[in-house]
């Protein structure tokens, strides 16, 4: 519920009400709500432990074919390439809830200890092994970048006029005046994999 406000008060800050309201109504589902009391450690998704003990989370599996704002949601297999997964171009405004939820994620993991930066550090742990629309990926990137860089308000109005740029419409990220150019020079996932590796 934490969780839930903190998404519902981004979202509200960038006009998404019916989307900040609506954020995540599946994790009170059984499938998904068992495994989170049963799992629940304070400090980590209690997805991340189901996945440890049995190999994969049937609740993950569960939320992220419900929830659109989660990339995974968009992950299909190429019609040209068999075998071949690709990652689908999101909807702008369910991009703009993803921020709000890494944002509101890591808020409610850290606690008073939570800074501006913890959205990107979080992704940028794992960026270049996940599988994400080029254009997807360069607003995220882009907006979460701006919220490490110049504070929330800048990363909400970027978000902000973004949506009324597209107004439900499809888009590119060269129509929106983003580059495919990565950001941050990607030690934060070196040492992250460095560290996983040895395990």
């Amino acid at each position: 519920m934490i969780h839930k406000y903190h998404v519902a008060e981004g979202c509200f800050r960038i006009g998404l009400y019916r989307q900040g309201i609506m954020h995540d109504l599946s994790k009170f589902s059984p499938a998904e709500f068992i495994t989170s009391v049963r799992y629940y450690d304070g400090h980590r998704s209690p997805n991340a432990v189901e996945r440890e003990l049995f190999g994969c989370s049937r609740a993950w599996l569960h939320h992220k074919g419900r929830n659109r704002h989660h990339f995974e949601y968009w992950i299909d297999f190429s019609a040209t390439a068999p075998g071949i997964a690709i990652g689908c171009r999101m909807p702008l405004r369910y991009v703009a809830e993803m921020v709000c939820d890494r944002r509101a994620a890591c808020m409610a993991y850290h606690g008073t200890a939570y800074t501006q930066a913890d959205a990107w550090q979080y992704y940028e742990r794992t960026r270049r092994r996940v599988i994400m629309h080029e254009d997807t990926r360069a607003v995220l990137e882009k907006a979460l970048w701006i919220m490490k860089e110049e504070g929330e308000e800048a990363c909400f109005g970027f978000l902000r006029r973004l949506l009324g740029i597209t107004k439900g419409a499809d888009y590119t990220a060269e129509s929106l005046g983003l580059t495919h150019e990565p950001l941050g020079d990607g030690r934060a996932e070196e040492e992250w994999m460095s560290k996983h590796l040895q395990r």
